[in-house]
Formats: C-alpha cells, structure tokens, sequence
C-alpha cells in the first residue's frame, strides 16, 4: 500500500530559530516513493498517522547530500553562455546542454575564469523540522496513475 501525506512543519537553523514554515501556507504533499521529498523527510513520515507530531533532525546525507570538492571549479568566460556584463558572485546560470546540463552558481570572477559552484545550494545541510501529520491515507488509484505517468515521462529523458 503507497501512501499519500500532508504535512505541516516548521524548519529550524542549528540556532533553533524558525527559517520556513507552512503555517499561513500549504502543507507538504507527497506520495510515498515519488521522489519529492528529501530522503530523510520520507523516512520520518513513513507509517506515521493523521494528527501526528513530532521533530526530526536530518543530516546531509539523508537530505540534499554533501558538498563535493570536485563540483566546484574554474572555468572560462565562454562556458557561461549568456549576455552578461557584469558577473557577480550569487548568479545562477546553467551550462552544457542536453543531458550534460548543470545549473551552477557564480562563486567567483577573475581575469582568469569565473570560479563555479554546481552542488546543491542546500548541500551540506542539517535540517531540523518539527512536523505534524495533517493526512495521511492509501495514494488513489488516479494519484498512482499520475506518477506512474511522470516516472515513465521522466525516463524517455
């Protein structure tokens, strides 16, 4: 049986001040193995019920990974293919095409190259959330049908 859950949460820093939140907002939703949510997320949420509450602490690998070395590198001017003056540290470009495209972040500029940063910004993360279980029920025929649908759009990619 595949689950279907929304949830509430609230994300704190390591100081335990809130920085996201769907209160005033919308509560996660997911299907069970869909692949939406970070790892650990799923994990916490699995077999859990309706009303539920409880915190959880989700370490890097569980979340969005580590940060890797060999992802951050310098490349030449020419690698970033748009029409910008001016690069400053912060940008987000994507570059390659196809299946080798990556989406980078500008770390540095130099006379010598731009310096780019393709790991996750959230890499490296510990994520701590307090959740409760606002649903939590068997997914629907037409939600299984949906991702299915999704999954085999995605591998013809």
């Amino acid at each position: 049986m595949v689950m279907f859950y929304r949830v509430d949460y609230s994300l704190f820093n390591a100081e335990g001040e809130v920085v996201d939140s769907s209160e005033g907002g919308s509560a996660l939703a997911f299907i069970e193995g869909d692949e939406t949510m970070m790892p650990g997320l799923e994990k916490a949420v699995a077999g859990r019920a309706e009303g539920d509450e409880f915190k959880v602490t989700i370490e890097p690998g569980e979340a969005y990974g580590f940060q890797q070395r060999s992802l951050i590198r310098t490349v030449s001017f020419e690698t970033i293919e748009a029409n910008v003056e001016d690069l400053q540290p912060g940008m987000i470009f994507q570059v390659g095409s196809g299946t080798d495209a990556e989406v980078v972040r500008v770390v540095e500029v130099e006379d010598e190259g731009i310096t780019i940063d393709g790991n996750h910004p959230l890499a490296g993360v510990t994520f701590h959330f307090e959740l409760r279980i606002v649903e939590a029920r068997q997914a629907s025929t037409d939600e299984l049908e949906l991702l299915a649908i999704t999954r085999a759009d995605a591998a013809k990619r």
